[in-house]
């Protein structure tokens, strides 16, 4: 059995949103060429067989997408693509027919705290007409996603999030209430392969965040990695900046990284419930694992 459940192989660190939950990156605006992808699918592949395009930025942005997905299929590896949903009439021919697209979440809180109007009964008109064809063509499993829910004590449905709700609701002819069957402890079937999950917003970790006293367990490098459009090796998708530089498969092999001092250490401090880097000391969720 391979080790990583979960790899994230960031192919672009940019975004055509700005959204308020997902701070802009200050690495430089980059995305992956062919070349170096495919010489990354070559040195992950003892390691996972399935695929994340992302850790920033929107992975619908890549002028290449469909030879990607194309690369990882040659490979044997499974996708799964996380974005904002406002691309995907445009890129409706990369994605479809393509074995390698494993699942597409659609984080359909995008269109909130923009700088900028979004048109939403347009925004989701195109991303409904879009799954439809995609969830008739192949067997993909779509997850719209509703995570902007501020803390346990929120109301569970926003104003928005009502409204989202009813057209899912009328779209799908939907025999049953999804406001009676959704929380952040339960998703909800929509129809076949289309699921709808809710929870609450998190937090990027940062280096400007408080410290605590650094106890807790944490599953990156050891069901999950990252690697940044640069090469940088990163333990979890949750180091959207590069702080726990691992070292740069441009510059050495992944499995020396990952075999290296400083990642052991991280995993061996989680062993003993301890965060021995500063940037997981300032992230909270290692405190979900206990």
């Amino acid at each position: 059995m391979k080790p990583f459940k979960k790899f994230y192989l960031e192919i672009t660190s940019v975004c055509n949103l700005a959204c308020t939950f997902c701070p802009e990156t200050l690495r430089p605006k980059s995305f992956i060429s062919e070349d170096d992808f495919i010489k990354r699918l070559t040195e992950i592949k003892p390691y996972t067989d399935y695929l994340n395009f992302h850790v920033k930025g929107e992975p619908l942005l890549h002028p290449k997408l469909d030879q990607l997905l194309k690369h990882s299929d040659a490979f044997g590896f499974k996708v799964n693509i996380t974005t904002n949903g406002t691309l995907l009439r445009k890129k409706r021919q990369q994605l479809l027919n393509q074995p390698a697209l494993r699942q597409l979440n659609i984080s359909l809180h995008s269109f909130e705290g923009q700088p900028f109007k979004i048109d939403k009964a347009r925004y989701l008109e195109e991303i409904l007409t879009f799954v439809d064809e995609l969830t008739e063509n192949q067997n993909t499993i779509v997850s719209f996603r509703l995570w902007n829910l501020q803390s346990e004590g929120q109301q569970t449905f926003t104003e928005e999030n009502h409204d989202s709700l009813v057209r899912l609701c009328s779209h799908f002819n939907l025999d049953f209430s999804v406001f009676d069957d959704l929380s952040p402890e339960s998703g909800v079937k929509l129809k076949q392969n289309v699921y709808l999950n809710q929870d609450y917003q998190f937090t990027w970790p940062s280096l400007d965040e408080q410290e605590d006293e650094g106890q807790g367990f944490c599953y990156g490098l050891r069901n999950q990695a990252a690697i940044l459009t640069d090469g940088t090796v990163v333990p979890c998708c949750l180091d959207g900046e590069g702080v726990i530089n691992l070292g740069n498969i441009k510059e050495t092999t992944f499995q020396s990284i990952i075999e290296g001092e400083r990642a052991t250490a991280i995993v061996n401090g989680f062993s003993n419930r301890t965060a021995v880097e500063e940037l997981c000391r300032k992230c909270g969720f290692r405190k979900k694992f206990g």
